[in-house]
């Protein structure tokens, strides 16, 4: 396992890879994609049982779904790291005939995604399927989803919030990227969530809260203590209080940066802020 430090440069060197190939292609989605890299380097790196070769099934392993797909930079930059498949291969982001399309998608067979994501709503309810699988096949490894707070206001999520407790999935582990932004503006503001710990609670799910989604240490604190409370009859969601673009200065904390590209000044200035750790691609 990766020491904190390692980490550290791991989640780093993730951050220079969204903003490169962001700016290399002007599309995508770098806010959110900055916001929740700790939690995906952690949960790839320090957490996740996961096999070297990928296989789809994913039997006797832990298993990971995206499902706010938009975020696939931060996705596509661990995998690679990962050893999923070539880091060379970020330089195709959103081309023509890449494998590395804006929202993940698996006619194109790029190992490490398991289902197309994108529309949103649909994460969680694929994860509540895969897990009652495990169970019923004997698989006592765990199922991992992330999901975004604006994206919560689809419905389906709220279907496979009642879903999961009420099949007892134990083995399932749902984060919540609570950062408060929408590509519109606030949450609070487009439609509000209210006391969202209190509604997790109400459906029967065990809730826990983290305070800071973007310290690495706290992130795979709570990712391990989200395993110990496993197997005790409810599914666990974790509440991850995020920035969106954490770790650029000039785009934490803003919805503006939620969808847009930055230009070659900003992608240089980003870039000063971000340590080199593993090598650009």
């Amino acid at each position: 396992m990766a020491t904190t430090t390692e980490l550290q440069g791991i989640a780093s060197q993730v951050r220079r890879d969204i903003v490169r190939m962001v700016y290399n292609c002007q599309s995508g989605h770098p806010g959110g994609s900055l916001g929740c890299a700790d939690y995906l380097t952690a949960l790839y790196f320090a957490v996740m049982k996961r096999k070297k070769r990928f296989y789809m099934e994913g039997k006797d392993e832990d298993m990971f779904f995206l499902s706010n797909g938009h975020i696939s930079p931060l996705f596509y930059s661990v995998l690679a790291r990962a050893g999923y498949f070539p880091i060379e291969e970020m330089s195709t982001f959103r081309q023509l005939n890449s494998r590395l399309q804006g929202h993940p998608t698996t006619h194109e067979g790029l190992p490490g995604v398991r289902i197309a994501s994108g529309s949103l709503g649909q994460g969680v309810s694929v994860a509540c399927g895969v897990a009652l699988a495990k169970k019923m096949s004997g698989d006592s490894h765990f199922v991992w989803a992330l999901t975004g707070d604006g994206e919560l206001q689809e419905g389906q999520n709220w279907e496979a919030f009642m879903f999961a407790p009420h099949h007892k999935l134990d083995n399932l582990i749902v984060t919540i990227d609570w950062n408060g932004q929408q590509i519109d503006g606030s949450t609070d503001k487009v439609m509000s969530l209210g006391d969202l710990p209190a509604k997790l609670k109400a459906f029967g799910w065990d809730v826990l809260i983290l305070q800071d989604g973007n310290n690495i240490e706290s992130v795979v604190a709570t990712l391990r203590k989200a395993k110990r409370r496993g197997g005790k009859g409810k599914p666990v969601a974790i509440l991850m209080k995020t920035q969106m673009g954490a770790g650029v200065d000039f785009m934490m904390g803003s919805h503006k940066w939620h969808g847009i590209a930055p230009n070659k000044e900003q992608l240089d200035a980003a870039l000063a802020q971000l340590p080199e750790a593993l090598g650009d691609f």
